[in-house]
């Protein structure tokens, strides 16, 4: 596979499917967005694996949506992070510790913008959860206090060209594509989202212990 196309996945590959996916959906409450069948109504969700060492790209985002009204459903699998890696754990940037995204439904969170000014990506735009590790090891660790606000938890690519092994400082929280190539599919369906539903998009992020 070349660096210019996506990692679509084979349904019969795919780690969940969206059955599976669309269950979990239901049994949280969470939306599916799928009204009158619209084309390019997406669904962005994230599953974060149960692995607690950070620098892997070990979590995977489905992006689940139709072509054309009444379509069949496209369902995409890529390999992402959902947890920051590890020099931002050891090196916090806040005093309260590196953010870990905690698992949710985030309403019209993201939209189109430019991630540190640099390149188009998913930009957070309205309150997310976040829990904060300060112990300055290599290993996630979640619970505890919660803090709500703006923390420029985007969804956006690791290298500009190819691919990242490891995460490192390409995540100090935000939601990051092991490969450009896959970023560069997402963001043009995305794109097409914003033609025609607007720009403002909703992440999902679920874990692996809920399948």
């Amino acid at each position: 596979m070349t660096d210019s196309m996506p990692s679509v996945f084979n349904s019969k590959t795919m780690k969940y499917t969206l059955q599976q996916i669309r269950e979990v959906l239901q049994k949280k409450g969470y939306l599916f967005f799928d009204k009158n069948q619209k084309a390019y109504n997406l669904n962005i969700i994230g599953i974060r694996s149960n692995n607690k060492i950070s620098n892997s790209f070990d979590d995977h985002l489905y992006l689940i949506y139709r072509e054309e009204q009444g379509g069949e459903l496209k369902v995409h699998e890529f390999p992402i992070t959902t947890d920051p890696g590890a020099y931002w754990l050891k090196n916090p940037m806040n005093v309260n510790g590196t953010a870990i995204l905690v698992p949710g439904q985030y309403r019209g969170s993201h939209a189109i913008g430019l991630h540190q000014g640099k390149y188009k990506a998913l930009k957070q735009k309205s309150d997310l959860k976040v829990w904060r590790d300060n112990n300055r090891d290599k290993n996630i660790d979640t619970g505890g206090q919660v803090y709500e606000g703006i923390f420029g938890i985007n969804i956006h690519r690791s290298n500009a060209s190819g691919q990242s092994t490891v995460v490192e400082k390409w995540s100090a929280g935000c939601q990051v594509f092991q490969k450009v190539a896959d970023f560069n599919f997402f963001m043009d369906i995305c794109e097409k989202s914003k033609e025609l539903n607007g720009n403002s998009f909703t992440y999902t992020l679920l874990e692996e212990k809920d399948f």
